[in-house]
This record gives structure tokens, sequence and C-alpha cells, in this order.
């Protein structure tokens, strides 16, 4: 093999390993990226008519405990109940990554994920790494139902 054809070789060889480990470090990137910012979790919502759950009935009023609350994975909604007679919804979806809020009790709502925490009244974080407030969503409570607005 020639120097010319040597050098060509070993040139194509380190494109290759380059772009191979750019990739991969994208990639990782991309994995441990956080979102902090309001595309964060309002972009994964459904949004009402898009179809979400908006106007049936979501629970009774019963099912949700006071100081806790429960947590409706298919409509990315938590509804909590932070005082008696007293109900709130949030998003579902942590604003530090993304992941799905697991439960509510002491009127702390927790991602499992990193172990960011939520008031359950306010939906303020109130440990993070997560920084953002979790997105409030519209519910009607009548009588002792309630209802994805």
């Amino acid at each position: 093999m020639s120097a010319v054809q040597e050098r060509r070789t070993l040139l194509e060889r380190r494109t290759v390993v380059l772009a191979v480990g750019a990739a991969g470090a994208a990639a990782a990137l991309t994995a441990c990226g956080g979102s902090d910012g309001p595309g964060g979790a309002e972009s994964v919502e459904q949004q009402p008519g898009s179809g979400g759950a908006g106007g049936a009935v979501l629970a009774k009023t019963a099912d949700i405990p006071e100081g806790g609350g429960v947590v409706f994975a298919a409509q990315k909604v938590v509804v909590t109940q932070p005082t008696a007679g007293q109900f709130k919804a949030f998003s579902a979806t942590c604003t530090h990554q993304g992941c799905a809020v697991k439960d509510v009790t002491d009127n702390v709502i927790t991602c499992p994920c990193h172990n960011s925490t939520f008031d359950a009244a306010t939906g303020s974080p109130t440990a993070g790494p997560a920084t953002q407030p979790l997105p409030a969503r519209e519910i009607s409570v009548e009588g002792d139902s309630i209802t994805l607005a």
C-alpha cells in the first residue's frame, strides 16, 4: 500500500470514529437534557377537544383523599384535595424531564424519576431538580362529580 493510500485509509477511519462518537454524545445529551422552560410539560399535555377527557366525569369527590390526590395517567392529570372540599388539578407531567408524577401524600405530589416534589395546592416545586410548577388544569366540581374541563 502506498503512503497516499495509507493516509487516506487513516483519515477515513478517523472520520468514522469521530462520527460515531459525536452521534453517541448527541444521544446521551438528548436523553439527559432537562426542560425547565415553558415548552416542557405543557408541550406533551392533551388539550380539551383534542381527544382528552374534557367533559367526562374523571372521578367522584370521595375518590380524592383529603391531603392527597389521584393521578389519572390516561388523562395526564393529577387531582388533589389540599383541604376538605377544595379540589385542584395539575398536569401529571413533571416539569423537570417529563416523567409522570406518581402519587400525592401529605399534600406533596412526587415524581419518581428524580424525586422532585410539588405542593398539592399550588403545583409549585418544593424540592428539585424541578424548578417550574406543574401547569394547572381546569376541572369542574358539580355535586360529587369532578370533570376535566
